[in-house]
């Protein structure tokens, strides 16, 4: 069942799930950035929002045979939403990581992904304050 109470905290929920993704595109960038012919890769945060916001980061369709039935969510899939960065230059060994500009990202969006923590922390507090009364 959908409520308003789903659609107030699924804006924060896409955050949360797509900084996360991020973050582990960045930290696996960094860790590889003496791997020859290792290849960056990020996510295009408003692209994969846009997607994530509008329902469409589903592969996996699920079909409703009662009228009972819950329609599906599906599965999101981050993964192709990744793509390889362009911007970065190609090292001689084929590694197109740049471990200063990674560095910088990681911190970056870890930041942003605090900032989204402590707003749905402070949504969960004003709806609690709200139930109880005080």
């Amino acid at each position: 069942m959908k409520n308003g109470l789903d659609d107030n905290f699924r804006f924060l929920e896409n955050t949360l799930s797509v900084r996360t993704y991020r973050q582990q595109l960045l930290a696996a960038n960094i860790t590889n950035g003496d791997t020859p012919n290792y290849k960056a890769v990020d996510v295009d945060f408003d692209k994969a929002m846009r997607r994530a916001q509008a329902g469409r980061v589903s592969d996996v369709n699920l079909t409703r045979t009662e009228a009972g039935h819950l329609p599906g969510l599906g599965i999101q899939t981050l993964a192709r939403e990744a793509l390889f960065r362009r911007d970065s230059q190609v090292g001689i060994d084929g590694n197109s990581v740049n471990l200063d500009e990674e560095q910088a990202r990681f911190s970056e969006n870890a930041i942003q992904y605090q900032a989204a923590v402590n707003f749905l922390s402070g949504k969960i507090k004003t709806l609690l304050t709200a139930i109880q009364g005080s």
